[in-house]
């Protein structure tokens, strides 16, 4: 709750104008988040085409970015956001690794990004998630 009051907090001010492009990416985000996941992966997959790897510097820009435009985001919203962060990234050159999975004790489903091997903005360990979809980096033709 505590990053929802922080988030609402900040969609006023000079800022605002700056964040129309992250709220815009966050809005496609949320649009393709609805779609089948078949239809996730390959749009991700040719979004990352031609892309650098992210360093985890630019993730958690990329993260902290999505979580001040969108108080969903900032809040449960695991999916839109993941990819909200990954498409901010491609924005600027580079992608981070996009997985989804899940953790079968208790039953759960989640998405993260990763850059340079660590999750971005994520408390807890993701060791005990089983990856189901991932999403690199790719060069063009591959």
């Amino acid at each position: 709750m505590k990053a929802a009051a922080t988030a609402l907090a900040r969609l006023d001010g000079p800022g605002l104008v700056r964040r129309i492009p992250v709220v815009a990416v966050v809005y496609a985000a949320r649009i393709l988040a609805a779609c089948p996941p078949f239809r996730i992966r390959r749009v991700l997959e040719v979004l990352s085409r031609g892309a650098r790897p992210s360093r985890r510097e630019e993730a958690e820009t990329a993260h902290r970015a999505v979580m001040r435009a969108s108080l969903m985001c900032a809040g449960d919203g695991c999916l839109p956001r993941s990819i909200a962060v990954a498409m901010w990234c491609r924005l600027h050159g580079h992608w981070p690794t996009w997985h989804t999975g899940v953790q079968v004790h208790p039953f759960r489903a989640h998405a993260w990004v990763e850059a340079d091997g660590a999750a971005v903005g994520e408390p807890g360990d993701m060791s005990r998630w089983q990856r189901q979809m991932t999403v690199s980096a790719r060069k063009n033709g591959s």
